[in-house]
């Protein structure tokens, strides 16, 4: 047997024993976890880093562990009060058991979708648009542990659920738009009103003061011509106190009498 002939059936073998290696050794990166069967049993969970596994005798998954973002894309709900809205949301979790996840469910992102959308559907139709609209961090908490705990048996853990967008009918915009005028409204008069109730105890106070003095009332008056006389272009209507404008129309009557 010459030299070629050896070469001819070495290096054949040589294709095929690389091939080999190279479909048996297998590189998990530090993200994922491996799950390997063999012969249709499971083996145990492959760690990150260079991994055996037999051609045509092991298959091989791959689980990722970290953090996956699921939109939720919008659902038509009616709240408890019978208002129809449309919710969107985004939900964060991971898998924290990469067995679970492959043995226990057969799509799991798939999977969370769905449980995350009916969730959503259930608790949003049990509270009223007001807790819908002011209480959101609630709602989150409580969509991330219901979620969380119908999940949690699939290896899956619900970091987070946070409720994006809420759509109303634009005639309950309106609607929601007069009522909160109405309501600032309804604060502004009370708070006249109060303002008005101040202003009166204050009057009142300043007139027992200067009552106690007509000096004191008097120079009043005059303060106020000064602060009225600023303005060249008013009109001064001066008032008299009765006890003045008395005597003096006492005695032009007095003195009308003794012409006649």
């Amino acid at each position: 047997m010459d030299s070629l002939t050896v070469l001819s059936i070495v290096i054949p073998i040589l294709v095929i024993v690389a091939f080999l290696i190279i479909r048996t050794l297998r590189v998990i990166p530090e993200y994922q976890r491996g799950i390997s069967f063999r012969f249709g049993h499971l083996r145990s969970e492959l760690k990150p880093g260079i991994n055996l596994v037999v051609p045509l005798i092991d298959s091989l998954q791959r689980v990722d562990m970290r953090v996956i973002t699921l939109t939720i894309p919008p659902q038509e709900v009616i709240t408890k009060d019978n208002v129809p809205a449309r919710v969107n949301a985004v939900v964060l979790f991971r898998v924290i058991s990469a067995k679970d996840a492959v043995l226990e469910v057969e799509n799991y992102p798939i999977a969370t979708s769905q449980i995350a959308q009916t969730t959503l559907r259930s608790l949003l139709g049990r509270v009223d648009l007001d807790t819908l609209l002011a209480h959101r961090d609630d709602l989150n908490a409580d969509l991330q542990s219901i979620i969380d705990s119908r999940t949690r048996p699939w290896g899956i853990k619900v970091e987070l659920v946070e409720i994006k967008d809420i759509e109303i009918p634009e005639a309950m915009q309106r609607a929601m738009a007069r009522e909160a005028e109405a309501e600032r409204e309804r604060r502004a008069k009370i708070i006249s009103a109060r303002g008005e109730l101040e202003a009166s105890s204050q009057l009142k106070e300043a007139s027992d003061i200067l009552s106690d003095s007509p000096a004191s009332l008097q120079l009043r008056y005059l303060q106020t011509l000064l602060e009225l006389g600023a303005d060249q272009n008013s009109t001064v209507v001066f008032p008299l106190p009765l006890d003045i404008v008395g005597p003096l129309m006492g005695a032009l009557k007095g003195a009308s009498h003794e012409e006649k």
